[in-house]
Order: structure tokens, then C-alpha cells, then sequence
């Protein structure tokens, strides 16, 4: 009797250990994870709660996207198709394009993918020229439009005139970003945050349990990327955010300055007070393609989109008549502004 006692001890012991060890383990936090690299000519920096190292899928994931959206990839969807190629559009590809569509008709022509021919001849694309004329930006703009490309429903380009070209730059890297999230986000993670070139999609918590803080780079010319002064910081949290400027890509000629971003609806690089367009959106793709149209349309014409569009939410950062640096947030931008 005494030993049949000792052995039901003995098993309620080890049952408890048991119980105990599977119980701490559930409730030890799983690690953040990081995986970092260089994608479209860009840094990437993911970091995530997970168990296990993902950077290899991460990798291969980006490699595919690279392979239909980069028009330095000469093997890409996107560059086959404005070398007229016969090729069947793959599943970023036509995201990528519907979604360009619905965001040209929203902003008036504002953003467009077919602006490659006039980037170009900015010296601002895959493809370097002389310095335009009037006359050649006229005979350029008979090429865009994003009324002048459709897909077939069997996932074919149509292009009312084959020297159309097209150019994703301004959207296809906050797609990438949605891309990566989602893959995360199909593991089970719910604390992440993607950053591609400063296009970035928060989830969650980060390291510290606390909403991820994102800073807003100070509009200062820098051609080099060295200076990264930060204008402001955003704590977010479930959403994506994108940045578009005129302070890093662009040059001087004739002491006049050139910035990259192309006003579709003139053919010219646009020119108006706005320094820097920070935009949250639900997604980042979103947020990447308004945030390049607010910097074409100027500060009135962003401020009364933003207004008409409860989702999403944007700063500006811009110059006053007297040269002087200002901010203009959105009503609902200011709730992701704290005192650190």
C-alpha cells in the first residue's frame, strides 16, 4: 500500500513538472527577429516576433517580386512588356497595375505608371537623354496617359501606341512592403515591421510592447543620403506609411534646380512648396502611390484630397512665401503624435 502511494506521488509530481515546464514555455515571449539586405537598389530592415529565422523566404519572396516589377531586371514583367515582348502578367504585376488605375482616376492624372518616357527624359529613369526641350516634352506626352494602357482579361497589356512605356517606382516598393507583411502575417505574426527604402507596414508591438515609432527625415538636399536628421516621430501601429520628396533624387543645371517627381498633367518636374509627403494608409502600396501624387499636386490641392479622405491620414512638410520650414498635418495624423 505504502509503495502504491510513493508511485501516485511520484506521478503527480512529474505530471506537475510537466505541467510547470510546458507552462513556462507557453509563457516565455518569443523572440524579435531581424533580417536585413538589398533589394531595387534599396535597404531593407524587417524585424519580427518569431521563433525561427525567416530571412531566406523573406529573400526569395523579394526575388520574385524583383522578377515582375524591376525595370532594372532585364528579364522582368514589366520590362518585357515595354519592349513589347508577348508575356502574360503575373499576380504583382496586375495588383500593381489596377491599383495604379484606381489611384490616377482618384487624383486626376495626379499619379501615373505610364510616365516612364518623360522620367527618362529627365534623367531621372532606367534610360538617360538629352536635356529636353518643350518641344520634346509635347511629343512625350502623346505617350502617357493611364487612359492608354488596359489589361485583357487574359492578363495582356494593351497599349494604344507600342512605345508607351510603363514605370512602377512609385508604387511597386510600397507593394513589396504589403508583399513581405503579408507572408509574415500568414505565419501567425502579429508584431512586425517592414521597411523597404522608407516605405513601411507596423504591426503589432515592438521589442519593448510599445507602438513602433517611425521618424519623418528633415526635407534637407541631400544627394548622398548621409545627412538623416529627424523632422518628427510617429508611434503606429497596423498600418502602412510612406514618404515621398524632392531632397534626394535630383540635380542643378543652369543653377536651376531638378527634382525627380514629374507632373504627368504638364510633362515638367512639378514645382510647388510641398518639401515632403509622409502618408498612413491602411496599406503601403496606398500610401507609397498618394504620397508621390500630394508632392505632384501641391499643398492646397493635398490638403483638399486629405480632407475629402477619412482613410488615410498625411504630413506635409513645406516652405511659406517667406522660405520658412512648416508642417501641416491631417486631424487624424495627430493622434500618432506623442511627447517621447
Amino acid at each position: 500500500m505504502e509503495k502504491r502511494r510513493q508511485k501516485i506521488f511520484i506521478g503527480v509530481a512529474l505530471l506537475l513538472l510537466v505541467i510547470a515546464w510546458a507552462w513556462s514555455n507557453h509563457r516565455r515571449p518569443q523572440a524579435y527577429q531581424t533580417a536585413t539586405g538589398l533589394i531595387f537598389g534599396t535597404i531593407y530592415n524587417i524585424t519580427y516576433q518569431y521563433d525561427n529565422d525567416l530571412q531566406d523566404e523573406i529573400e526569395a519572396t523579394l526575388k520574385r517580386f524583383d522578377g515582375s516589377l524591376s525595370p532594372f531586371n532585364d528579364t522582368a514583367t514589366i520590362t518585357r512588356i515595354n519592349r513589347n515582348e508577348e508575356v502574360t502578367t503575373d499576380s504583382f504585376f496586375i495588383r500593381v497595375f489596377q491599383r495604379s488605375r484606381e489611384v490616377s482616376a482618384e487624383t486626376g492624372g495626379a499619379f501615373d505608371i505610364t510616365i516612364a518616357p518623360l522620367v527618362n527624359a529627365w534623367g531621372f529613369g532606367f534610360k538617360k537623354g538629352q536635356f529636353p526641350d518643350s518641344s520634346m516634352i509635347d511629343s512625350l506626352r502623346t505617350l502617357t496617359g493611364y487612359d492608354k494602357v488596359a489589361l485583357s482579361a487574359d492578363g495582356k497589356v494593351q497599349k494604344q501606341d507600342p512605345r508607351i512605356m510603363l514605370t512602377c517606382s512609385a508604387i511597386a516598393k510600397g507593394y513589396a512592403v504589403d508583399v513581405v507583411a503579408d507572408l509574415l502575417q500568414r505565419k501567425g505574426i502579429k508584431n512586425l515591421m517592414v521597411d523597404i527604402g522608407g516605405e513601411v507596414v507596423v504591426c503589432g508591438t515592438n521589442p519593448k510592447g510599445m507602438p513602433w515609432r517611425i521618424g519623418i527625415n528633415k526635407p534637407v538636399d541631400d544627394s548622398l543620403s548621409i545627412r538623416q536628421e529627424v523632422q518628427e516621430v510617429l508611434h503606429v501601429s497596423n498600418v502602412g506609411m510612406a514618404t515621398s520628396g524632392n531632397y534626394r533624387n535630383y540635380y542643378y543645371k543652369d543653377g536651376k534646380k531638378y527634382a525627380h517627381t514629374i507632373d504627368p498633367r504638364t510633362g515638367y518636374p512639378a514645382e510647388n512648396e510641398i518639401l515632403s509627403a509622409t502618408v498612413i494608409a491602411a496599406d503601403c502600396m496606398s500610401a507609397d502611390a498618394y504620397a508621390t501624387a500630394f508632392m505632384v499636386m501641391g499643398l492646397q490641392e493635398a490638403e483638399r484630397f486629405t480632407d475629402s479622405r477619412p482613410d488615410i491620414d498625411a504630413c506635409f512638410i513645406y516652405t511659406d512665401s517667406l522660405g520658412t520650414l512648416q508642417m501641416h498635418y491631417t486631424k487624424g495624423m495627430k493622434k500618432y503624435l506623442k511627447n517621447d
